[in-house]
């Protein structure tokens, strides 16, 4: 029985406490986030293991007035649960629910909207600076950012420019030496060397920065935090606290397998055990796929590199690093660094295979065009999680790849229909290209069984029919396909006859010789995609039919001109009108 927690809905309530009570709202705090997590899924690790921080930071704090930002948000459950959210809290992450990050929309408590790392203390800093020029020289900014996020380059601009300013702020780095994957780098082997009362020998990187450095101090320990914040309230100027802590504090489990349960999915709330999934026989997740497909292509090919930025786990790129390590490389949350290295390595004749999700390749746009595209660099983007990703939302969904990229000259841009054809353009990419190619794919699983097939090439910018028809052509690109062939199995035969599809593949090179067959060949063509109807698939169909003078009705169907929230993948596609039911209604409407 709750003692305190149903009691605190906000900080104010929680300020209204004696210290000792802290450590006890503590486990009620960490009991609430397991019960509801246990069974509507989401980020349980990193949340449980800044339960303590999250409730002294409030309690010391003059929250919403003084400013905290949380860095990337997956540690904010107990920040939502006592400012407000408590009782919605179940709907975390749903479709219509509260976000699964801080969002400025959804509370005053929420400073600053986050999703991506390394932003928070860029962030902490541009709202100190400004308190100063409003005079307000008494406000609080702090920045809470995780050890693998602090080795990002955006943070290292942020701690740079920090330190030759007088700006109000507190950087908290919580050090749990763990991102997703384990953290890695120079700075995490630094970071290590730290413990509880002692900082490493070398001299202090932080203080080097003219950071007023404080700790490392025990990131559980309520009495400890409560004091190093009073103290470093009354000091000007940055101030960086250094808070050890672990990650999935208080589950067993969770402390041992950090990993796993950063997003275990639903588990046993008294035992902490995942919940049995079912045991049939499925078919694999493209990032399966891909990790497996480039091991059995490394093996016969030496010139193959493998690099991910701090996403081996999701990626499947551990596959790769456990079978050769030389040759496999996680990078850290370093997306621009990726890329780039990705580009030395090519200009010495390695083949690279740089795994990015599609969505944090949007950090390293410049050098995908400067330093890969404009000097014709055969690197091989690897997008994972492309399109639509679900509960994650907006800061998360793959939607703008097709668009950004395919403003970029000397770019293959490839999306593969199944997971037998993931696993043939990796093929085709190993034996060297003239041009870099990004190749995006979605999460999760494909609808192939027997996917490892012998190996053949695929001929660069050739389309596909997979379905002749006689008035309307459905013209679609990547995993989508899917939803397109089910929207037709559904039409009555008349209707069916009518209707023929075509899976493009290339959005760059278009096959061209296709397209004229098509469009000489058909009233109506529909184009398909789930990526942004603005610049993305369809608009380069509008602009080849612009031409070209084609006259054809053409409607474009993809995520329209919105940012997407957060929910399962099926419901953001009905909002999208990309189920198989609105994809039926489009070519009802066409006949």
């Amino acid at each position: 029985m709750s003692k305190y927690l149903t009691a605190i809905n906000l900080p104010e309530d929680l300020r209204e406490l004696q210290p000792n009570a802290l450590p006890q709202v503590a486990k009620e705090l960490r009991e609430f986030i397991i019960d509801v997590v246990a069974t509507k899924e989401g980020h349980l690790g990193a949340s449980l293991g800044v339960v303590e921080l999250t409730i002294a930071l409030h309690y010391a704090f003059n929250t919403p007035q003084d400013l905290l930002v949380w860095d990337v948000g997956h540690q904010a459950y107990g920040h939502k649960i006592l400012t407000g959210r408590k009782e919605v809290f179940h709907t975390n992450r749903q479709i219509g629910g509260i976000s699964g990050f801080p969002k400025r929309s959804e509370s005053v408590f929420d400073t600053f909207g986050v999703g991506h790392s390394s932003t928070a203390i860029s962030a902490a800093l541009g709202m100190a600076i400004a308190s100063n020029l409003k005079g307000d020289i008494e406000k609080q900014h702090i920045a809470v950012v995780g050890d693998a996020s602090i080795a990002s380059g955006m943070a290292f601009e942020g701690l740079n420019h920090a330190g030759v300013t007088n700006a109000n702020l507190l950087v908290i780095l919580n050090d749990n030496a763990i991102g997703i994957d384990p953290s890695v780098g120079a700075l995490k082997n630094y970071l290590t060397r730290a413990t509880v009362g002692k900082k490493p020998k070398q001299d202090n990187i932080i203080e080097a920065l003219n950071f007023n450095y404080h700790g490392p101090i025990d990131g559980h320990d309520i009495d400890a935090l409560l004091t190093a914040f009073e103290t470093l309230k009354k000091k000007k100027g940055p101030k960086f606290l250094h808070v050890i802590t672990t990650k999935g504090k208080g589950l067993k489990q969770a402390e041992e397998d950090q990993v796993k349960y950063h997003a275990p999915g639903k588990f046993d709330k008294y035992t902490g055990d995942l919940l049995p999934k079912d045991d049939a026989i499925l078919p694999p997740k493209y990032q399966d796929v891909f990790g497996l497909t480039l091991v059995e292509l490394a093996k016969e090919n030496l010139k193959i590199i493998g690099i991910t930025p701090a996403m081996p786990t999701g990626s499947s790129l551990k596959y790769m690093m456990t079978a050769f390590p030389d040759r496999a490389f996680d990078v850290g949350i370093a997306e621009q660094h990726a890329v780039t290295l990705s580009a030395g390595m090519a200009t010495q004749g390695f083949i690279v295979f740089c795994n990015i999700y599609s969505t944090f390749l949007q950090r390293a746009y410049d050098q995908v065009i400067h330093d890969v595209a404009l000097q014709k660099l055969p690197v091989v983007f690897c997008l994972d999680r492309s399109g639509l990703v679900g509960e994650d939302g907006a800061t998360h969904h793959g939607v703008f790849d097709l668009a950004y990229l395919r403003a970029v000259p000397n770019l293959i841009i490839f999306a593969p229909r199944n997971e037998i054809e993931l696993r043939q353009i990796l093929y085709t990419a190993s034996l060297g290209l003239d041009l870099p190619i990004a190749i995006r794919y979605p999460r999760g699983r494909g609808n192939t069984l027997d996917w490892k097939t012998e190996f053949n090439s695929i001929s660069i910018g050739k389309g596909v029919q997979l379905k002749k028809g006689k008035t309307i052509a459905l013209l679609s690109i990547g995993a989508i396909a899917t939803q397109v062939t089910k929207a037709i199995s559904s039409l009555n035969e008349n209707h069916k006859a009518a209707v023929g599809h075509y899976d493009l593949r290339f959005v760059k090179p278009l096959d061209e010789t296709l397209l004229h067959s098509i469009f000489k060949s058909y009233d109506s063509l529909v184009t398909i995609e789930d990526g942004t109807i603005s610049g993305g698939f369809g608009s380069a169909i509008l602009e080849f039919a612009n031409e070209h003078s084609y006259n054809t009705n053409i409607k474009v169907l993809g995520v329209p001109d919105t940012f997407i929230h957060h929910g399962k993948v099926e419901q953001l596609y009905a909002l999208c009108g990309l189920t198989p039911h609105h994809i039926k209604e489009n070519i009802l409407s066409l006949l």
